[in-house]
């Protein structure tokens, strides 16, 4: 048996006359930036997300950089966020000309919120918590720092369409909600994308103009903006595979409940906290064997990941923001332990159970 860590022709071929005729129909429109299908698409997804505006962009990266840049910030400024995301959650803060500021995670792998206040200073201007692997971060602890200092708060929830925390969905709690729609996301395009949500009416107005080169109309550019448009035909792939979101929600924690069932016994897995919803984007175990054990599930043809093998502040292009190893010790253990196990919607029980019985059977010549 083979397990693939991903598989996106399978995706494909789930809906493929649905995704052909829609593409189609797009294609014939001759409506390929923006447009209605992007219209469409924005209404839905705001919808979904339980807010008023959703504004779709080129991809996830320029979503944060786009959120940031609205609010003015810039050289001198400072966000706080963590240390084990993506390098886009850091790189879009600097892109903008300011500082990312970390402070370390929990043992769920989201940012620690008794640790921001700490990290405050007068240059602090926002808060980016990263929802990662598709568990939202603690969002009442986050909100009321965020009031207490005056500061933005900006939802990274590239990897949490459709989560929950205490009834509220992941990009509708913070101002600025920000996601991916990358093809490795859960809701996901043939190609780069992403979308802002808020509640505010005038910061939607104004990611829409920055988004579209700060045009007004053809005779009036109001500011200097980016081209960050969501393409016509990504929106129409994305309009047919949201119909089909609770289901590979639904399938994904199908998946991960195995998994825990399984495995809590022998590794560290993780779980819905107490009024957490998690659509499990990643399914992360932590284990002092990691090295050996992914290798001898590769030679089983069991496929993993590493999400993250390096915290961001140790990567060569944060070295001139002066941290060293031992700086976040929590992200930096995890880091060493986290592994990635398959848990895509196409996977079926038995592969499930396969990938569960070669782990326990492996680690019990460690235990």
């Amino acid at each position: 048996m083979e397990v693939p860590y991903v598989d996106l022709k399978g995706q494909y071929l789930n809906h493929r006359e649905e995704i052909l005729q829609a593409v189609d129909e797009n294609l014939k429109s001759g409506q390929y930036i923006l447009g209605a299908a992007v219209e469409e698409f924005e209404n839905r997804f705001a919808r979904l997300c339980g807010v008023k505006h959703a504004i779709g962009v080129a991809n996830g990266t320029e979503s944060l950089m786009i959120s940031l840049k609205i609010w003015g910030l810039g050289p001198g400024d400072e966000v706080i966020t963590a240390p084990n995301s993506w390098i886009s959650s850091a790189s879009s803060i600097t892109h903008v000309g300011a500082t990312p500021v970390f402070v370390d995670v929990l043992p769920d792998q989201n940012i620690n919120p008794a640790l921001i206040e700490k990290a405050i200073t007068p240059k602090t201007k926002a808060l980016m918590p990263v929802h990662l692997t598709g568990k939202m971060a603690d969002m009442d602890s986050i909100l009321t720092i965020a009031q207490k200092y005056d500061l933005r708060v900006l939802e990274d929830a590239a990897q949490a369409v459709g989560a929950r925390y205490q009834g509220h969905k992941a990009g509708s709690m913070g101002h600025i909600g920000s996601f991916s729609l990358h093809p490795l996301k859960n809701l996901n395009g043939a190609g780069d994308g992403g979308v802002l949500t808020t509640n505010d009416d005038s910061l939607a107005k104004e990611i829409r103009l920055l988004r579209n080169h700060g045009i007004v109309d053809r005779e009036h550019i109001q500011k200097w903006g980016y081209n960050s448009r969501l393409d016509s035909l990504q929106a129409t792939i994305l309009n047919v595979r949201l119909k089909y979101l609770d289901q590979i929600t639904e399938a994904r924690r199908r998946n991960a409940k195995i998994y825990q069932e399984r495995l809590s016994h022998i590794v560290e897995c993780p779980r819905d906290a107490p009024g957490s919803f998690d659509v499990y984007h990643l399914f992360v175990i932590q284990t002092d064997h990691r090295e050996a054990l992914k290798k001898y599930l590769e030679s089983q043809k069991i496929a993993t990941a590493i999400h993250y093998p390096v915290p961001i502040h140790l990567y060569q292009a944060a070295a001139g923001l002066g941290y060293k190893p031992g700086a976040f010790p929590v992200a930096e253990r995890q880091s060493q332990r986290i592994l990635s196990l398959p848990v895509h919607q196409n996977l079926t029980a038995e592969q499930i159970h396969f990938v569960c019985d070669h782990i326990s059977l492996f680690l019990e010549k460690y235990a």
